[in-house]
């Protein structure tokens, strides 16, 4: 079969031949038809991460969307978003014309949202609309806040906290292309990020008309710090990442004055059952227009190119393949 194929750690993948996967026990093999490249890919590739290096050759690709070819539980032909270990655990994953993945993995695909737009939400609209929901618990007409909303988590944030009835959401982005993602994705307004906090918090502040009820962070930084100051009466932070820094402050006395909260989110927390509503719950809204992640589709030869351009930072447009 053709795929992205990397040979040594720290370098993009390049197309090549490899060897078909074979299915173990519980697993089934899909045909793939959109491979998104996200952090984690490029992560897991240098061999530096805490899962430890992958071992090598190996096609990477943690999430995917494809019909099934081989499954216990699923006829053939079922359209399926796929979830792998690829990076993380030796074997290979979604960047490829074939994938072998867990059959607990595999979530059937309603119609409405074509393969590579679908591809695009994956688990970026898992995390944002669990952080809201399950984590947040987001409730209508309170205020929201979503930090970096040019990005694919910020922008199924953006989407999302509308669709589930929020009552302002005020989106924090970096240059214009991102703003106006944002601005598309539904924010009432948008504030230009700045490693100034006491400025930030005071954009903020007035862009909301109040106080934050939620925020949604995936960058952690002074981005979180400045939003931790604007939390409102029982107040929640959800941070999903730390793209823009590893640290924040917060005040005690602000956090325990307002019972606010600071919490943190990951997708491994969650059950494959949660995984498959909250894909799905997303899936619905972005086949009726609420919810979008802003995407480009290359076809698998040009996986190189798609790596580098992941690597050198793509602006919030995700990169989708295409076998």
């Amino acid at each position: 079969m053709r795929a992205a194929v990397l040979t040594a750690h720290g370098q993009p993948p390049s197309a090549a031949d490899h060897p078909d996967p074979r299915p173990g026990p519980g697993q089934a093999v899909v045909r793939m038809t959109a491979a998104p490249v996200v952090p984690l890919d490029l992560l897991c590739a240098t061999g530096t991460s805490y899962f430890g290096p992958p071992p090598l050759p190996y096609v990477p690709g943690v999430q995917g969307v494809g019909r099934v070819e081989q499954s216990s539980r699923l006829p053939a032909g079922t359209r399926v978003f796929v979830s792998t270990s690829a990076g993380m655990a030796p074997g290979d994953g979604s960047m490829a014309e074939l994938c072998v993945a867990g059959e607990d993995d595999l979530v059937p695909l309603e119609d409405g949202v074509p393969d590579d737009a679908a591809a695009a939400i994956g688990l970026s609209g898992i995390a944002a609309w669990m952080a809201l929901t399950w984590r947040a618990g987001l409730r209508e007409r309170e205020r929201v806040v979503v930090l970096g909303a040019g990005g694919a988590v910020g922008q199924v944030g953006v989407g999302a906290a509308v669709a589930l009835g929020a009552g302002r959401v005020v989106a924090v982005c970096r240059g214009e292309a991102a703003r106006q993602r944002a601005l598309a994705a539904g924010a009432a307004a948008a504030v230009a990020f700045s490693d100034d906090v006491d400025r930030l918090a005071g954009e903020l502040a007035d862009a909301l008309g109040g106080d934050a009820d939620v925020v949604l962070d995936p960058v952690f930084g002074a981005g979180a710090t400045a939003a931790g100051r604007v939390l409102a009466e029982g107040g929640r932070l959800v941070n999903l990442g730390g793209a823009a820094g590893d640290t924040a402050s917060f005040s005690s006395a602000l956090l325990r004055s307002r019972t606010a909260s600071v919490l943190g989110y990951t997708n491994n927390a969650l059950s494959a059952a949660q995984k498959g509503e909250a894909l799905t719950a997303v899936l619905r809204h972005a086949s009726a227009g609420r919810i979008g992640v802003a995407s480009e589709t290359l076809p698998i030869a040009e996986a190189e190119q798609a790596w580098r351009r992941q690597a050198a930072g793509t602006g919030g447009v995700r990169l989708v393949l295409t076998p």
